[in-house]
Formats: C-alpha cells, structure tokens, sequence
C-alpha cells in the first residue's frame, strides 16, 4: 500500500512539472512566432511592430496581435451574417451562388497565396481579408447604394465595415483590433475606379494592397461564374482578347491573375522604390481591366433595374422610414446607443442579412 502511494505522489508531481513545462512552451509560442517573421520580407508587417489597439490590451501567450484580430472576426456576430447576405444576385434559385461569406473566403485564400509567395505577412493578410466586407449591407452594392442615398452624409460599405469593428461588435465595444488590419478593411474600396487607376486609394501596409487586389480577383471571377449560371450572359460574350491572356475557365483565370501578380510585384519590391506596389504586368492590367468594364455594363449596372433589385430598393426603403418613428421597436443594442436616429437605424438595417430584411419588412407592411 505505501508503495502504491508512493507511486501516486511520484505519478502525480511528474503531471504537475509536465503541465508547468507545457505552460513554459506556451508562453514561449507568441515569441517564437513572433521571432520568425524576421525571416520575411523587409517589406512585410511584423506584429512585434504593430502601431496597437485603441485600447491596450496584454499580448496573448500564444497568439500574436495579428493572429487574435482574425479570430476575433472570424467569431464575431456580422462575420456569421455573411453567410446569408448577397453578392451580386438576389435571391439566387441555385445553391451555388456566392454570397458575402463565400467572398470572403476566395479573398482570403487568393490573398493568403499571394503574401506566402511574397514573404509576407500571412496572418494580417488573412485577417483584413476576413474583415473587409462586414459592413456590408443586405441586397449587395444594391442596398448600399439606396441607404448612401438616405442616410445624411453619405454611406460606404468599407467605412461600414470598420465601424463595425470599431463600434458595433461586442455590444458596442467594438473588437479593438489593431491599425494595420483596421486600415486594410477601410482601404480595400476601389468602387467603379479601374485597377491601379486614378482615385486608387492607398493602404498602409503592403499586406492591405495585397487583399484589395486580391478582392479584384476574386469577385471578377466569381461574378462572371454567377452571371452565366443565372443566364445574364453566355461565355462567348466574354471580351475575347481578355479570355486570350486570362484563359477561358475560373481557375485558368484566377491563376493567370495571382501569378502575373507575384511575378510583378516581386519585381516592384526588388526595384528598391520608395512605394512598393502589388500590381499587375500591362497587358494582364489591361485585360483584367477590360473584364472588370464587361461586368459592369453588362452585369452589375443592368441588375439594378430588375424586378429583384427594385423589391430590395423598396425593402431598405420602407426599413428606413420606419425605423426613425419607431424607435422603441430597434433591438436594444442599438435603441440605447448614444447616436442620431438616422445612425442608429442605418448600423441596424446595414447589419441585416438578406431575408431578416424582408421578413421585418413584411412584418411592418402587416402591421407587426
């Protein structure tokens, strides 16, 4: 029996000096990852070198900061609403649409890709990736254009997108994310400006211009995908010379375009410029360019006149002039808030996802 208990006591303080070794390793992790990205580009982020939160907060043993504002996002309430907003095409019939979330994730994967070839900082590049669309409204760039109309002083997704980083998440304290990832959600918007074009906003780190070309690449293509599937256009009416340099399928493209991007830009941070850009080579610039103008007359400016888009229109229409007169009747996160009414409905109706906006909408025409 003593032996037995001797055994226990020896099993016992061996558990107890694993646990503090492993406790040892872990407050060690933040460091060793930290240490590492001296390995990358001189032109890369380190988050040893992060400009901070608004709020200090003590660095995590395991994470470094880059790597807690993705988790951050990717567990945060409008990052699951993704999932159910739309892209381009409202209330798509088939499964295999694109939505918001869907979006996110190509940018993602094709800006991940980018910054490993590069040396760069993968872990920003993902996080502003995941976190630059959350302003998004209901009904795409279609209910982002009508509430731009309504609400005082204008309305822009990526504005949008970090307040609510900054404000709305956590029930109003915001997910205290770092500079860097917060000035890659707020520079990613291009709106109809053409690719490196003039009025093409400048990011403050190179990962930030890695996801903003990297969201180029992913909705051209996907949105060419989408218009096919929904009979808005036959492939053939692609632009020829475009389809020639770009190729003729979704993977042949997108690896047409991450490639040329990498080789260029390679050769951009290699020049020794006082600005280095994630750029294109001019032909591949021109054809994605050409692409991109296809879309827009073909695809994103008729879909505002359809029969969908104008139900969205009278959706965010009615929500807005509702809302202002019923002020009681906002879910309490925002009623409480310490803002205009305008503001306050506008945060609630762009956090909407696509079908919560029709049934309120239709819940209102009942008379609740």
């Amino acid at each position: 029996m003593l032996l037995l208990k001797l055994n226990l006591a020896n099993h016992s303080l061996a558990a107890g000096k694993a646990e503090t070794r492993a406790l040892m390793v872990n407050l060690n992790v933040r460091q060793r990852i930290e240490d590492s990205e001296n390995r990358l580009s001189p032109l890369a982020s380190k988050s040893s070198l992060t400009r901070g939160r608004v709020r200090r907060e003590e660095p995590s043993s395991l994470r470094t900061d880059f790597q807690r504002d993705r988790d951050r996002i990717i567990y945060s309430n409008a990052f699951r609403r993704l999932k159910h907003k739309t892209q381009v095409f409202i209330a798509p019939l088939g499964d295999h649409f694109v939505t918001r979330l869907t979006h996110t994730l190509e940018v993602s994967q094709i800006a991940r890709t980018i910054s490993r070839a590069l040396n760069l900082n993968e872990d920003l590049t993902e996080a502003i990736a995941l976190g630059h669309d959350l302003g998004h409204t209901p009904f795409g760039h279609i209910g982002e254009q009508v509430l731009n109309e309504l609400f005082p002083g204008g309305f822009k997704h990526n504005e949008q997108s970090l307040r609510v980083v900054d404000v709305l998440e956590k029930d109003g304290k915001g997910l205290n994310l770092t500079w860097e990832v917060r000035d890659g959600i707020l520079n990613h918007s291009k709106s109809g400006i053409e690719i490196l074009g003039n009025g093409w906003t400048e990011v403050g780190t190179i990962e930030g211009q890695v996801v903003k070309m990297s969201d180029i690449v992913a909705y051209v293509n996907h949105d060419i995908e989408d218009a096919i599937r929904a009979e808005v256009i036959k492939e053939q009416e692609l632009p020829a010379s475009a389809v020639k340099l770009l190729g003729n399928s979704n993977s042949q493209r997108i690896n047409t375009l991450v490639c040329d991007i990498v080789a260029n830009s390679l050769s951009s941070m290699e020049s020794g410029t006082n600005r280095p850009l994630i750029s294109m080579s001019p032909s591949i610039l021109d054809a994605a360019n050409d692409m991109r103008e296809f879309l827009f007359n073909k695809v994103y400016n008729p879909s505002l006149a359809g029969k969908d888009t104008l139900k969205a229109k009278r959706t965010i229409r009615l929500l807005y002039s509702y809302f202002p007169e019923h002020e009681k009747q906002l879910p309490v996160e925002y009623a409480y808030r310490n803002d205009t009414i305008e503001r306050k409905v506008t945060d609630y109706i762009a956090g909407m996802t696509d079908l919560y906006a029709l049934r309120i909408a239709r819940q209102i025409r009942q008379g609740n």
